[in-house]
């Protein structure tokens, strides 16, 4: 019940959240509209037949029998749409999908529980495995979700952009004020690989 409210969440964090399944095209266009994922009704739905068509408003569903025969420039328009779902996919077509969101310039996160699931999931730029999937998945992870809740994941994005914004306002305080004394050891610990002579909490 609470993945809807997670998916929204994540809209309005400006994350896109997309679904790469094996099941049918039909059920897995049901469930994503159940959980939020496709919004528009079923006659904004595009299919391959419909490659080339405006898709402001409309969402996708394509298929791994499509993907087979897919044109380079296809993936364009595909990617174009805000709400995408891919339905009968192999672990090779997942390992595609991702690559094919990172050649467009985005930042990509894999969730995945199975064995089928690893190879996308340790070519993404953050792998999250479920804590209840596979250890072949955990161990393609990045990182593993041990609550094996979607929700989890928008908590992690939440906190991590509160960390890295109160990074940002430390940084700009202790800069410009000449405080290199403060500087130093974090870029000591980043650039150099030295160990930390403070502690998080004695640094801010």
């Amino acid at each position: 019940p609470t993945v809807p409210l997670a998916v929204a969440q994540c809209r309005q964090a400006g994350i896109r959240v997309m679904m790469v399944t094996g099941d049918h095209p039909a059920t897995a266009a049901a469930i994503a509209a159940e959980v939020g994922i496709i919004t528009v009704p079923p006659e904004s739905r595009h299919r391959f037949s419909d490659l080339g068509k405006p898709t402001e408003g409309c969402s996708v569903v394509i298929t791994g029998q499509e993907l087979l025969s897919f044109p380079d420039e296809a993936w364009e328009w595909v990617l174009a749409h805000r709400e995408v779902v891919f339905a009968r996919t192999s672990p090779e077509q997942k390992l595609l999908i991702v690559g094919q969101c990172q050649l467009a310039g985005n930042i990509v996160a894999v969730t995945g529980d199975g064995v089928n699931d690893a190879p996308a999931l340790k070519k993404a730029n953050v792998g999250v495995a479920m804590g209840a999937g596979s250890e072949i998945a955990r161990e393609a992870a990045d990182m593993v979700l041990l609550e094996n809740d979607f929700c989890a994941i928008v908590t992690g994005v939440r906190q991590g952009r509160c960390l890295f914004d109160n990074l940002k306002k430390v940084m700009i305080y202790v800069l410009p004020a000449g405080e290199f004394s403060e500087a130093l050891p974090v870029f000591a610990t980043v650039f150099l690989g030295m160990p930390v002579p403070l502690s998080t909490f004695l640094m801010i």
